[in-house]
């Protein structure tokens, strides 16, 4: 993948030959198996084991060589020495008993799982949570749909009992590894394909529908062994791409020149939908079902760029619409699916048609993703770290200012200018705090001052004083009152009435 930057346009451009595996079959291939289509790895790989083994007998063999030498030159040395004495031999004889005490004591407590159960008896782990009630569910549902749909077929009971058998005996593989894993249940699809062609004469779509159901059904069983096993590192590598992205959240349309118009209801729409596709695959337990999420993810991208541009979408619009989608929605375990799609989808599914094309072009974005950096967004270096950093971000200026690659730049300059706008109000309103405190602290100094200087007034004259006119000690009346003496017309009036007793 490259970035083409012109004065016309700059954007990701990925060259559909790069799609293509490398060997020039003109199947898709994939990023998981170094650019070689499912076909092509499993022959490389194949050969790879091949060779390994002939290097593996070849050292066997050296080393049996020089293990016999060594054990024909102990021999004649012992031979030449003294013979050992009976008290020697009891006790390389008492070592030895011991020694298998030892291990025999310690197998007692170590667990098997290399054996496996009793024939007859068939271990099924207790549910403990919703999940596993739900996975038994979805095992017996998929089951049911398995025999309904082979019972018209001459040779279903013989195709159910070899799915069965294979799916129980993976049960016990459990500690194999994700790879090893993958290869048995690919080579079981290719028996069972060939079979299959044979059977009915070179049908193609009919032996597709059968595997599509076979796949249904054996990786509905096996979802909990072979999604995200122990043995791999498919969880590590999930949390790194989802901080990565959640690092990259400061990327715009307009960096990836994405051609959405996101103003446009029918375009909002379809962005929504896409995104909600691309999460919602990790939800689905089978690989086909899986692809149809990114499939109709794809078809959205799509649509959307189709109304925005009022023309049919290139190559060049899908990736980097779809390299957005992923951004805005950082799908749950993303690495997980993709590894889990890889390893064990039929492999004829990823080859060809457009499940296959959209696959290989949602690796090249999660790819992409990874690699990251200011070159492919048109920043400089210290621009980039700023804002993975999140010390900085990206303010785009008016689309009158400076030419767009996207309807959306105006849209997206007055978003900028309002947050500017927020950005002053927020600051207004911290001066704004902090007058009113100071305010307040005025208040409180001018109410402590004021109570200072009432109390002092009080202590300067007591509230209590001793009136000149008052009664003296030696018993002489004091003064009438004022109130009195203001009264004239009292003395103008008649006597009270004074009470009179009549005897009755």
């Amino acid at each position: 993948m490259s970035l083409i930057c012109s004065s016309q346009r700059r954007g990701i451009h990925l060259d559909q030959s790069e799609l293509l595996c490398k060997k020039g079959c003109g199947f898709y291939g994939n990023t998981a198996w170094q650019g070689l289509c499912s076909k092509c790895w499993r022959e490389e790989n194949q050969r790879e084991k091949q060779k390994q083994i002939q290097e593996d007998w070849a050292l066997a063999e050296r080393l049996q060589r020089e293990e016999e030498e060594a054990y024909a030159s102990r021999h004649q040395k012992a031979q030449s020495q003294p013979t050992i004495t009976p008290f020697s031999k009891f006790e390389e004889r008492k070592t030895k008993e011991k020694s298998s005490k030892v291990n025999t004591v310690t197998k007692f407590f170590i667990p098997s799982t290399k054996t496996p159960p009793k024939k007859g008896i068939v271990y099924i782990p207790s549910p403990s949570s919703s999940s596993s009630r739900q996975s038994c569910v979805d095992s017996d549902h998929a089951t049911r749909e398995f025999i309904d749909f082979l019972k018209p077929l001459k040779s279903g009971r013989e195709i159910f009992k070899q799915c069965r058998a294979f799916t129980e005996s993976m049960v016990y593989k459990r500690d194999m590894g994700a790879d090893e894993l993958s290869e048995c249940v690919q080579d079981f699809y290719q028996n069972l394909s060939e079979r299959l062609q044979t059977q009915f004469k070179g049908s193609s779509d009919h032996v597709e529908s059968v595997m599509d159901e076979v796949e249904k059904y054996m990786m509905t069983r096996l979802y909990k062994e072979v999604f995200c096993p122990e043995t791999t590192d498919d969880e590590k590598k999930d949390l790194a791409i989802q901080k990565r992205i959640r690092a990259l959240h400061w990327v715009t349309i307009e960096m990836l020149c994405v051609p959405v118009d996101e103003e446009i209801p029918e375009v909002s729409d379809s962005v929504v939908k896409a995104i909600t596709d691309v999460i919602e695959m990790d939800s689905k337990r089978v690989p086909k079902d899986k692809l149809a999420c990114i499939t109709r993810c794809s078809k959205h991208i799509f649509n959307a760029i189709k109304v925005s541009k009022k023309e049919a979408a290139s190559a060049d619009d899908f990736l980097p619409t779809l390299i957005y989608i992923v951004l805005k929605a950082n799908p749950p375990r993303l690495q997980s699916n993709i590894q889990y799609i890889t390893r064990f989808c039929n492999p004829s599914r990823l080859m060809t048609g457009e499940d296959g094309y959209y696959f290989t072009n949602l690796c090249c974005a999660v790819a992409f993703i990874e690699k990251l950096d200011g070159q492919s967004l048109n920043l400089s270096s210290e621009e980039f770290e700023l804002y993975m950093s999140g010390q900085a971000s990206p303010h785009w200026p008016q689309a009158s200012g400076a030419s767009s690659c996207s309807p959306g730049s105006a849209a997206l300059s007055q978003v900028h200018k309002r947050l500017d706008m927020l950005t002053g109000l927020g600051e207004r309103q911290e001066r704004v705090m902090e007058k009113a405190r100071q305010l307040e602290s005025d208040l409180i100094d001018w109410t402590d001052e004021v109570e200072q200087k009432v109390q002092s007034v009080l202590e300067s004259f007591p509230p209590e004083t001793q009136n000149p006119t008052a009664t003296t000690a030696s018993g002489t009346s004091a003064a009438p009152s004022a109130i009195d003496s203001d009264n004239v017309e009292n003395e103008l009036l008649p006597p009270p009435l004074q009470p009179q007793v009549f005897a009755g």
